[in-house]
Parts: C-alpha cells; sequence; structure tokens
C-alpha cells in the first residue's frame, strides 16, 4: 500500500507530507516516456485518412529527420497530435502543454499553433478562415511554424511513405522526457 500524506487540505500539509508528494511526482514524472509511448500507439487504430494518426505522426517526424532536423524538433514532429488522445478539438494546446517543460520555446510555440496554421490548408472546407493563422503574422516563430507545417504535418498522410518505425523514435522520446522539467505547476 502507497503511504499517503496526513492531510485533508493542503494548507496543512507539513515538510513531511510534501516531501511525500514530492518523491511521488519524481516515480511519476520518470514514467512519463512511457506513458507517452503507450498513447502513440493507441493512435494506431481507426482514421478517416488512409492512414492511422499514429502513422500520420510517424511520417511526419520521419519527413523531418530527413530533413535534417535537430533531435527536439523531430521529438516534437513525433508528438504534435499527441493530444488527440485526451483532446481532439484543442490537440494542438494539449501536446504543447505536454512538452513544454521539455522543450525550446519556438518548438512549443510550433506545436502550440501547428492546428491554427494547418487551418491554411482545409479550414475553407468547414466554413473558417484559412488565412486564421494571419493574426500571428509578425512573431519571430510565424514563418518556422508555416515551415513545419507545409514541409512535414501536411503532406504527411501518404499510405505509401516508407516511414521510420515507432521503436526507431522510441530514444528520441526517453531522451526528450528524462530531461529535468521546469517544475510541477
Amino acid at each position: 500500500m502507497t503511504k499517503k500524506v496526513a492531510f485533508t487540505a493542503m494548507d496543512h500539509g507539513t515538510q513531511a507530507d510534501y516531501d511525500l508528494v514530492c518523491k511521488h511526482d519524481a516515480r511519476n514524472a520518470a514514467q512519463q516516456a512511457d506513458r507517452v509511448l503507450e498513447w502513440l500507439q493507441q493512435m494506431d487504430g481507426d482514421s478517416p485518412y488512409q492512414i492511422s494518426r499514429l502513422d500520420h505522426c510517424l511520417q511526419t517526424a520521419t519527413r523531418a529527420e530527413r530533413d535534417g532536423a535537430d533531435d527536439e524538433t523531430i521529438a516534437c514532429a513525433l508528438l504534435h497530435d499527441i493530444g488527440d488522445i485526451l483532446a481532439p478539438a484543442n490537440h494542438s494546446q494539449v501536446a504543447a502543454a505536454l512538452l513544454q517543460p521539455y522543450v525550446s520555446e519556438k518548438n512549443h510555440w510550433i506545436v502550440k499553433h501547428h492546428g491554427l496554421f494547418q487551418g491554411y490548408f482545409w479550414f475553407e472546407y468547414i466554413n473558417e478562415d484559412p488565412n486564421a493563422r494571419e493574426a500571428l503574422k509578425g512573431h519571430e516563430y510565424y514563418d518556422a511554424c508555416v515551415d513545419f507545417c507545409a514541409r512535414w504535418d501536411q503532406v504527411s498522410f501518404d499510405p505509401n511513405y516508407d516511414s521510420h518505425s515507432l521503436q526507431h523514435f522510441e530514444p528520441l522520446v526517453r531522451e526528450l522526457f528524462a530531461k529535468k522539467s521546469a517544475g510541477f505547476y
């Protein structure tokens, strides 16, 4: 049985209580890569696309790798749609929140906004403005997000593309989540 804190309200906690919480959180953080890899595997199911959502992520990461992107960017390309598991309506923001403690400001911004930027290619079909991303024009990472979507994301729905396997990218995922995060809040 797991040891429990003594308090029932956080303002009644002691140093010993919060030492216990921090120890638990550290164990939980150490398992983050395993959970993320499991979430990716859950994306290997039915999809309206010609490939699964996992295959889309693998294609996106493979394209980034073949273009010479750095390891962090390749990992972000792999994980850019991981938010689909928890929140399809705002998957970009969920993926960005997951990655924020572990990635650069630039990669965080790209993942956070890629859904809006992808709208350039399809928003007209749902009566939305395909140029909605223009509201962010002038941001220092705007062009990088345009490139991410144009070169890697929007073209990665091809059933004939020779993508790397999830096992190929597993070391990048493990390395990314092994970094010391910025904190628990």
